[in-house]
């Protein structure tokens, strides 16, 4: 359902406008305009055939001019939205009835003209505006099939075309302008949505091989941090005996810094050998918790002696739709666990003394809120967040630049970007729905919303389920 709305999304994004830049319009009426200067002094000064050269001449001024007012007014990769796209397409189609009409309207060959900014516009904009313009060249074709100048010729004759030719060649042109156009709508819009297809299918495997990227890399840091994370301890281990040995007393900071280092030491070990055992980090039928319960276990090591971690269960406030409103027992799922430590984490690092983990549910929804008091979100990230490498940690961001977050205490703190990356990951694949948000009253929020019975089901939740 996930990759649904990304392509729905992405054909709605290319239906929109921002498809044509104004330079190819401008290219392609300067050509116009070439070909044109170039079509009337042939007729007037080569065969000198009589026509209203001056007004002619003022059509094409006008085309000139706005081109030149457009080249001034924009930067040349500026792109069109699809209004203005229409609006400079319908000028085109007024200027090219302008000449016409001056010069024998549809019985002048250059009629058939009129189907190129209609096709131009059926390959770039969307149905609606392509109608607004085949209707304007519809209208322009019939009009100056009706009223007209006479066609160039040698002084003293006159080029009397039939009506009933007159009509045919009314008749091509509006059957050519209608065919064209919309043949060439349909296969535009066949190809956004195969290039939609396409960039959803390569974002959802780029994100997969990332994350299997990421697992490969975890099992190797495992293996290889194993041994030096052993001598750690082993080295804390004997430096706390040499301290009391040496007449330091049990509660002294050298005494008490060493047995923190020790038991830190032993965590690593303990999370790195369930990342190089995932299987056996699957948790059996009973391992499930009251949704409190699971908060505080998930919560308890990132508490410190200068922040609180305030867990708070909210139970719904009105029972009268007869649902069930005990408190969930929720699985400790892998996924879950790693999910809202890496954002209890996150939360931690930027927060000055406090972070709330609050949680409700109802009879259709669970949720669960991480807030901080800390600076909030950057930003210049809010909209990649979620996205690898991309961080509001001083230090690295997916641009290469620098000090894009909160500094202070936090300016020896550089991080990669992938906290919260992998936590979106993990908590959308048990079903989870994770949005980012920087409250009014300051610091930042991340909120997550499950379907009753995702992570507090009869079952686990499946490891390959996606939001929908």
């Amino acid at each position: 359902m996930a990759r649904k709305e990304m392509v729905r999304g992405f054909s709605q994004g290319m239906g929109t406008g921002g498809r044509v830049r104004l330079r190819t319009l401008s290219n392609l009426r300067w050509l116009a305009i070439a070909g044109q200067s170039a079509a009337l002094f042939l007729v007037y000064f080569a065969l000198g055939y009589s026509l209203p050269i001056l007004y002619c001449a003022i059509a094409i001024a006008v085309s000139a001019a706005l081109n030149s007012l457009l080249a001034v007014r924009y930067p040349p990769a500026h792109r069109l939205t699809n209004r203005e796209a229409t609006f400079y397409l319908a000028f085109d189609v007024l200027q090219l009835a302008a000449l016409l009409y001056l010069t024998g309207g549809i019985a002048n060959p250059f009629a058939l003209m009129f189907v190129a900014p209609v096709v131009i516009a059926a390959a770039t904009l969307n149905l609606g505006n392509v109608l607004i313009l085949a209707f304007i060249a519809f209208a322009s074709v019939s009009l100056i099939a009706i009223v007209h100048k006479p066609l160039p010729w040698p002084t003293g004759e006159a080029l009397l075309l039939p009506q009933l030719y007159q009509a045919g060649i009314w008749t091509a042109l509006v059957i050519g302008i209608g065919f064209t156009s919309v043949y060439a709508w349909r296969i535009a819009s066949e190809s956004a949505r195969m290039s939609a297809g396409l960039a959803a299918t390569q974002l959802a495997l780029s994100r997969e091989h990332r994350l299997a990227a990421l697992g490969a890399l975890a099992t190797a840091a495992a293996h290889e941090l194993g041994t030096p994370l052993g001598t750690i301890a082993v080295v804390a281990r004997e430096l706390e005996r040499a301290l009391v040995a040496g007449g330091r007393a049990e509660n002294s900071a050298e005494v008490e810094d060493v047995r923190l280092l020790r038991a830190q030491a032993e965590r690593c070990r303990t999370i790195i050998a369930r990342l190089a055992n995932p299987e056996e980090a699957m948790l059996g039928a009973t391992a499930r918790l009251p949704l409190g319960a699971l908060l505080d276990d998930i919560a308890a090591p990132h508490r410190g002696d200068d922040l609180e971690i305030r867990v708070t269960i909210t139970p719904p406030i009105s029972t009268s739709e007869g649902g069930d409103y005990a408190v969930p027992q929720v699985w400790r799922a892998p996924e879950l666990l790693h999910g809202l430590g890496n954002i209890i984490e996150n939360a931690a690092d930027f927060a000055t003394t406090l972070v709330a983990v609050t949680a409700t549910w109802d009879a259709q929804f669970l949720f669960i809120r991480v807030t901080d008091d800390g600076p909030g979100f950057a930003p210049e990230i809010f909209d990649t967040l979620g996205e690898p490498y991309i961080t509001s940690r001083p230090g690295h961001n997916a641009l290469g630049e620098s000090d894009m977050g909160p500094v202070g205490a936090l300016d020896q703190h550089e991080g990669m970007g992938l906290g919260f990356f992998i936590a979106k990951i993990l908590l959308e694949q048990t079903g989870g729905v994770v949005k980012a948000a920087n409250p009014p009253g300051g610091g930042a929020e991340v909120s997550i919303r499950w379907p009753r019975g995702v992570i507090d089901g009869p079952q686990p939740p499946a490891q390959s389920e996606a939001p929908g």
